[in-house]
């Protein structure tokens, strides 16, 4: 009876520390992005517009307990027409044959999220840095949860080789890419199922 006094509270104020299930991701409050050096000295910065994915909260603990995601190859954007085409062609991504990068959840354990990364037909395992945000619920009544995940992969391991060499040494862009990741989701409803 007390847990259940809480958790009205909690929802009346706006917040719960419990929210348990499947979650959608909602497009409109995530962020997918990456960052990779240029000519080695600056950052570029780019995204992926067009995703899709969901995650689970386990209903005692909220630990996340299964996320997958897929992001649009063709939605790459890094606000430069001319460099979007070529990170699409078959020298880069490779779109046409490979229209998605998928990332499935294999386990978290304490800030660190283990899971496989699929870019070019490549899987990889891959270990990201794990935050969760927390849950609440929003002003039209559904349940939202957050979290984010960010790490680093060499572009290589995935046969993303292409590079140009630079006449003062090193090339034009770097083998390292960062991965900035900000989900938002929203509870699934029974109906949804």
């Amino acid at each position: 009876m007390k847990k259940i006094k809480f958790m009205l509270l909690a929802i009346a104020a706006g917040v719960s520390s419990l929210f348990g299930g499947v979650y959608n991701v909602d497009a409109s409050h995530t962020n997918v992005t990456f960052s990779v050096k240029h000519m080695m000295i600056s950052t570029v910065n780019g995204e992926f517009e067009k995703f899709d994915g969901s995650f689970e909260l386990d209903d005692e603990t909220n630990k996340l307990v299964a996320l997958t995601g897929e992001m649009d190859v063709a939605s790459i954007n890094t606000n430069i027409a001319k460099r979007d085409s070529h990170l699409k062609s078959d020298e880069i991504f490779n779109a046409e044959m490979y229209p998605k990068v998928t990332f499935v959840l294999e386990k978290v354990e304490g800030d660190k999220a283990y899971g496989k990364l699929t870019i070019k037909g490549t899987t990889k395992e891959v270990v990201l840095d794990y935050e969760f945000g927390g849950t609440i619920t929003d002003p039209w009544g559904r349940q939202r949860a957050g979290l984010s995940l960010e790490g680093k992969i060499d572009r290589r391991d995935y046969g993303i080789t292409w590079n140009q060499a630079l006449e003062a040494g090193g090339v034009v862009v770097g083998e390292i890419v960062k991965l900035n990741i900000e989900i938002q989701g929203i509870l699934k409803a029974e109906d949804d199922f």
